[in-house]
């Protein structure tokens, strides 16, 4: 359980761009050899996959609609890849402890992407292409910064990150609030469709 707060910040990334968490931790485990990353994270072939999905991922998280469609087919690759990270960073604990870890891998990832998700339909109520950009290049840099900082500052990043949920979570349920409320003024402002009847005499000769 020393790894929690590792796969916590990690899982929380992960909903956020699973690839990038990957290739943080593989790469820093290349360079630094550390004892807390899996050395199957390091692999060439893991590493070169995803370099290729995050590329994918980088050109199309900042295009408008074309991001919404990607958070929908990660839906169940983010939380999946937050939940395989957690087991591998438990190692060689015990099954419990690698389902409780897998278990908040996933279950913070689930969570984090509903954010972004969220977030990104929100943006995209706007479609011009700068605010999807910038929100883009913000998200990637912030799983990039939390992470590395996570290998050396486990129990730090993950203060940081629980932060980073609650915030999201509250934003997130404050614009679906908000987007209900415009929904029901729409509706109510709409005039009321004429009955059956009325439509079918329309224009008919007295």
């Amino acid at each position: 359980m020393e790894s929690l707060p590792l796969v916590f910040s990690s899982g929380w990334a992960s909903g956020v761009n699973a690839y990038l968490v990957v290739l943080v931790l593989g790469i820093s485990d290349r360079v630094g050899d550390l004892s807390q990353v899996p050395d199957s994270l390091g692999r060439w072939d893991v590493l070169g996959a995803a370099f290729f999905l995050y590329a994918m991922e980088f050109v199309a998280d900042k295009i408008p609609y074309i991001d919404s469609t990607w958070d929908a087919i990660s839906t169940l690759i983010r939380p999946t890849a937050g939940a395989v990270i957690g087991v591998l960073l438990a190692g060689d604990a015990t099954s419990l402890d690698q389902a409780v870890l897998g278990t908040v891998g996933g279950g913070t990832a689930l969570l984090s992407h509903l954010v972004k998700a969220g977030s990104r339909l929100a943006i995209n109520a706007s479609p011009e292409p700068v605010t999807n950009i910038a929100a883009s290049v913000t998200e990637d840099f912030v799983v990039l910064a939390l992470v590395w900082f996570a290998i050396e500052h486990p129990r730090a990043a993950a203060a940081i990150a629980a932060v980073f949920l609650a915030v999201g979570l509250v934003v997130l349920y404050l614009v679906a609030k908000l987007v209900r409320r415009g929904w029901r003024r729409w509706r109510a402002g709409r005039p009321p469709r004429p009955p059956n009847n009325a439509v079918a005499t329309v224009g008919r000769p007295h």
